[in-house]
């Protein structure tokens, strides 16, 4: 892919994004400026036919976020998004993926269910003398040849090595919890699970997971990063690190290589603050 291509497509990415997340971030993480995504969508409105297939996926990314939403509310967010759709084009193309709106029925239930936000025990106190004492999780994104990958992981802040991660097409509660219930943690240990107050992490669902698992949850403050800069900092060294800005992968190869730089992390990347010495020796000498 010739690199004018490469960066239509990383536009468009970034352009089926916006309303799920900022755009400053989306364009920090493709390496965009502001100007040049704000020049290339001048040139979109002057012609607006974007294929099925690219309509299709923005549908299934707004749907995942809005389960509530009929065709008529698909259409209003696309029409947001700056896609000059009709209603009608809409309604067929959910018809095609098989998507409705949830009945209002289970809307109500789910509307009584309410979420769950935790105190912020963690306190930026990232240091812990003990293993699964201290644990940290968030979710990044990973552009791809055909849209995004969402890592989500969980972070021993004892060591800050990797005890657990999953990756997905879909940011949503079943990647988490998927993600908390891979953990392997000895019984009564008294574990703190921190997060950001993400719709995921202030789940109903999520807090039973965590009370399954005999955890207890920590969140950040609203808004505030800084609060969980110990997981943004490995995401950050897994971006810096384990992937090429200038190559976009497919699904596949994004795949292997986060599972290689994850076992590269735990195993081989040694840290100042472990004495020089990768999480996994750290801990295996400490426990010798």
């Amino acid at each position: 892919m010739g690199s004018g291509r490469l960066k239509s497509h990383l536009f468009q990415i970034v352009h089926s994004l916006i309303s799920k997340h900022s755009i400053t971030l989306l364009l920090q993480v493709a390496e965009l400026t502001r100007s040049s995504y704000y020049k290339w969508r001048k040139g979109l409105k002057k012609n607006r036919s974007f294929s099925d297939d690219k309509l299709k996926e923005q549908i299934r990314q707004i749907h995942s976020k809005y389960t509530i939403y009929g065709y008529r509310r698909i259409t209003t967010a696309l029409h947001k998004m700056g896609q000059r759709v009709n209603h009608k084009r809409v309604y067929r193309l959910m018809g095609e993926l098989g998507i409705q709106s949830i009945i209002r029925k289970k809307r109500k239930y789910f509307g009584k269910r309410g979420s769950s936000v935790f105190p912020n025990i963690l306190r930026r106190d990232f240091v812990s003398t003990k293993r699964h004492h201290k644990l940290a999780t968030d979710i990044t994104y990973l552009p791809t040849k055909t849209g995004f990958l969402y890592l989500s992981a969980i972070q021993d802040l004892y060591n800050n090595e990797i005890i657990s991660y999953q990756l997905s097409k879909r940011n949503n509660l079943n990647l988490v919890i998927k993600t908390v219930k891979q953990l392997k943690l000895p019984s009564q240990n008294k574990t703190i699970l921190h997060s950001d107050q993400g719709f995921q992490y202030t789940s109903k669902y999520y807090k039973q997971a965590l009370d399954e698992a005999g955890i207890q949850g920590s969140h950040s403050r609203r808004g505030n990063c800084l609060d969980n800069a110990c997981i943004e900092s490995f995401f950050s060294h897994l971006k810096a690190e384990g992937l090429s800005a200038k190559e976009l992968l497919s699904e596949q190869e994004m795949i292997c290589k986060i599972h290689s730089y994850i076992d590269f992390y735990n195993h081989e990347r040694f840290q100042k603050r472990l004495g020089q010495l990768s999480p996994v020796e750290f801990r295996e000498k400490l426990a010798a």
